[in-house]
Order: C-alpha cells, then sequence, then structure tokens
C-alpha cells in the first residue's frame, strides 16, 4: 500500500453492482460478495492496483477486510501484467501463516473478470503514511521505542519467508510494512513480487525478475547480471528503518544541501531533482547523522549500517537479526564484518 487516500475510485462504475463471486477463500469455497469499487473506501493505492476497505457488515462477528482490486484505467496490455502478478499474489499469501505478515481472506474473480484478493484489515495505516504524518506535524525521527518493534517484527517475518517458506519478499520498504494503532500490531503486506529461493537462499530461477522498487535497491539488483539472495530483502529492510529515523525517501529528500532548506519548502520539484547524482547514489548507504540522533539510536544505527552494507556477503540474515534482537546481544556479534560508527 501506498499513501492513504480516501473516496471513490471513479473509473470503477462499470460495475455498479455488487458482484457474488466465488473464491478459494479459506472459507473453502463459500460464497464471497466483493462490492463495486464504488461502494467501499479507499485506503491507498499501489503499481497498478487499488486497496479497499470491505465492511463486512451483517456477518455475525465479522472483521473487516482490506480488497486490493486492478486499476481498471490502466492500459489493456498493464491490466493483463497487473492480474498475473495479483493472482500470483493469491496464491502465495494463501500459504503463508505467520503473525507478522498480513493474512489471506479470499481471492475472487469479479464478473467484469478484474481480480479481487481481500486481506485481514485490523485499522492498519502503512509505515509510510506514519512517516508522511509525522514529518507533516514537523516531528523527527520516530521514538526508538518504535524502531526497535519495526525491527523486531519485520525481522520475525522476513525469517518465515526466508526461512521457512524460502520466499524473497522482493519489494520491502516502509509503503509494505502496516501498523496497527500505536505499534500495537507490525506486519509485513504485498507479497505480488516474492521470488523463489534454493536452498542456498538464492532466487531460484535465473530467468526470474527482481522487481523492488528503485530506491531501496540493492547494488546487486542494479547490476546487469547481479546475483540475487535474501540478503536483498535485508538491504532494504535496512533502508526501512533509516526511513523511520530520516523521515525521507532514499537518495532522494537528502540530496541537496539541508542547511539551504530549512525555511523553505522542503517538498522536491522536477528542476531541482539531480538525476546524475540520484542515479550514482542508488545502491548505496544514504548518509544518516547520527549525532543529532543521539546515544539512544545507537543500537537501530548500527542495525541500519549492518543492513546495507554494499557486500550481500556482510550482511546479516534475518535469522541473525532476529537473535540479536530478541536476546538483546551486540548486533556487531553476528557473522558480519564489525560497523565502526564515529
Amino acid at each position: 500500500m501506498a499513501s492513504s487516500t480516501t473516496g471513490t475510485d471513479e473509473g470503477a462504475f462499470k460495475t455498479p453492482k455488487n458482484v457474488r463471486v466465488k473464491s478459494f477463500a479459506s472459507s473453502g469455497g463459500t460464497p464471497v460478495t466483493i462490492p463495486a469499487s464504488p461502494f467501499m473506501k479507499k485506503l491507498g493505492c499501489g503499481t497498478g492496483v487499488n486497496v479497499y476497505l470491505m465492511d463486512r457488515m451483517g456477518k455475525l462477528n465479522a472483521s473487516p477486510w482490506a480488497v486490493k482490486k486492478i486499476n481498471r484505467k490502466c492500459a489493456d496490455k498493464q491490466v493483463a501484467v497487473y492480474q498475473k502478478r495479483l493472482n500470483e499474489e493469491a496464491k502465495v499469501l494463501k500459504g503463508i501463516d505467520h503473525p507478522n505478515i498480513v493474512g489471506f481472506r479470499a481471492f475472487a474473480t469479479a464478473k467484469d473478470g478484474s481480480k479481487c484478493l481481500a486481506m485481514e484489515y485490523g485499522g492498519e495505516q502503512s509505515l509510510n503514511d506514519l512517516i508522511e504524518k509525522r514529518k507533516e506535524d514537523g516531528l523527527k525521527a520516530f521514538p526508538v521505542a518504535n524502531i526497535e518493534k519495526v525491527a523486531l517484527h519485520v525481522a520475525r517475518g522476513l525469517r518465515y519467508l526466508h526461512n521457512e517458506k524460502k520466499l524473497l519478499h522482493g519489494d520491502m520498504k516502509s509503503c509494505n510494512v502496516v501498523i496497527k494503532g500505536d505499534f500495537e500490531s507490525v506486519k509485513i503486506c504485498d507479497v505480488g513480487v516474492s521470488l523463489q529461493l534454493d536452498e542456498n537462499m538464492r532466487v531460484s530461477d535465473p530467468k526470474a525478475d527482481y522487481i523492488g522498487t528503485e530506491p531501496w535497491k540493492p547494488m546487486e539488483a542494479l547490476e546487469e547480471g547481479g546475483e540475487i539472495s535474501d540478503k536483498a530483502d535485508m538491504f532494504a529492510y535496512g533502508l526501512t528503518l533509516w526511513e523511520m529515523m530520516t523521515l525521507a525517501m532514499p537518495h532522494l529528500e537528502m540530496l541537496g544541501d539541508d542547511d539551504d532548506k530549512e525555511d523553505e519548502d522542503d517538498s522536491m520539484d522536477e528542476e531541482s531533482f539531480d538525476e546524475d547524482a540520484y542515479y550514482e547514489r542508488l545502491g548505496t548507504r544514504p548518509t544518516l547523522d547520527v549525532e543529532a540522533l543521539g546515544s539512544s539510536y545507537q543500537r537501530m544505527v548500527e542495525l541500519f549500517f549492518l543492513c546495507t552494507e554494499e557486500e550481500p556477503k556482510k550482511r546479516p540474515s534475518a535469522a541473525q537479526v532476529v537473535q540479536a534482537l530478541e536476546s538483546n546481544a551486540p548486533l556487531d556479534k553476528t557473522p558480519c564484518e564489525v560497523i565502526v560508527i564515529d
């Protein structure tokens, strides 16, 4: 999910009536009624998809669902690509059961052929939404306790994907982490571009494309013929923690001279964007003002540094991160090169 919006999807009035469909849901094939897009609250959007809140009123003790649907405004060729991706996401999500990963509820095809993936929803917002709100409120880094909780719970979700399901998430970032309430729960979402891993934690299909999102891509995903492993997720995971410490997007908002922008609108326009500098920085570790954060953030800063090593072998695995965080062990005791932070 990307940034949150409300309202209706103006392009969806071609199917104004509720569509009764059958799914291969956890309900065992029980017919599921998916309302047409205009009759659901829009929660957010992603590449080629919109996400809606489906209020299941009338069903005893029924919790609401988040329903992901293809954006019908996409070109016909793109719609086919996104439908295939959503179908793959439904298959993957159906086989996943972990408290730190958004759960599967139903998968359906509407009469117009559009795919509808229903997922658990407990009032969550994306971490990216929370970052944007915090920035709008003029606040700085999240409290360290919030960052530590996200770090542990996302690492647990990634450990499950990597070790038990042999899956690379493939698109870790703040948009794909959902938070309930005051960090009551932390869950990974959007497994639609996940890739199968082999016993060595490398992507098993050499022809498989690592999709990712450009600012969060590690160097190996940007290089021709780069070997993709579970460590690609760990690089993006490190940048997700960086987002919480800086309230910025990797390699974009930090490009300019911050001292010159203190009293100006910090939004970036196309004219001020240094494209060459941006592409030179992709796949590298973005800068972090450690001194401004203070000593209480040292542990999260160390984790960020370890996970954003350019060489994949120097990054910790998700299992190593979980072990270190759960045992409160020093992060530099992992089998990674020790990072000294001045």
